[in-house]
């Protein structure tokens, strides 16, 4: 496995490494090809990061595409979307003017005509990423790679770029990138927080399926993974 474990006094300080290690990627994917794009998890973990990022003044913003890793199928407007949390955190001050693409399309259930919406707006995003910063539950999922997931086995092998997903832990339907178009990035991040998910993710690093705890299939993929945790 090619994981580098980091170690953090505290939480404002893996936000703001972070957030500086994440610049670093896009202002030399904009060098390098003259756009950026990053895809972002939601959740509870990400809020300090995503607000350190947003701050940062030396990116030409305007030349940088930010997207979700995964969706809850809700609206914009729902205190569950991960889109809201993105432009309430991240999106402001210098970061305005990003350009944001959701995931979720429209409509009750992210049913075949909803995906096909969705991956022909994610279809315009530049390869490789620049960076994809997952986070993970404590239930070992990552994305919206689900222990029990109806499509885990697709999200994990099939080119994607996203598709649809129920699980049991899940609530919302969500939609997901699939695993081997989050791989496609220059700088791939794990960020998780509290000894609960330490002992999650020593876990996940042991022996056992991946249907178990779906992060695996990241851990296992042969490709660079940067750990950022703190206490």
């Amino acid at each position: 496995m090619t994981i580098d474990r980091r170690t953090f006094a505290d939480r404002p300080t893996l936000a703001k490494e972070l957030a500086e290690a994440v610049a670093d990627r896009i202002r030399t994917a904009i060098a390098e090809r003259g756009t950026a794009a990053i895809a972002v998890s939601g959740g509870s973990t990400p809020g300090k990061f995503f607000a350190a990022l947003g701050k940062t003044k030396d990116i030409e913003w305007d030349k940088v595409i930010v997207t979700l890793v995964d969706e809850r199928w809700v609206d914009e407007t729902s205190d569950r979307s991960n889109a809201l949390l993105v432009n309430e955190k991240m999106l402001q001050g210098p970061a305005a003017i990003a350009r944001f693409i959701p995931l979720y399309s429209g409509g009750d259930e992210p049913d075949a005509t909803g995906i096909a919406k969705t991956n022909a707006l994610v279809s315009t995003l530049p390869k490789p990423f620049a960076a994809v910063i997952l986070g993970m539950g404590n239930d070992g999922h990552t994305a919206s790679f689900f222990p029990g997931g109806d499509t885990l086995d697709e999200a994990l092998t099939v080119e994607g770029p996203t598709l649809a997903i129920r699980a049991p832990g899940a609530g919302e339907p969500r939609v997901t990138f699939t695993l081997p178009r989050l791989l496609e990035t220059d700088g791939l991040y794990l960020h998780i927080e509290g000894e609960e998910k330490a002992a999650v993710l020593d876990k996940a690093l042991g022996d056992g399926p991946v249907d178990d705890m779906p992060v695996r299939a990241v851990l296992r993929s042969g490709a660079p993974i940067t750990v950022y945790w703190a206490p």
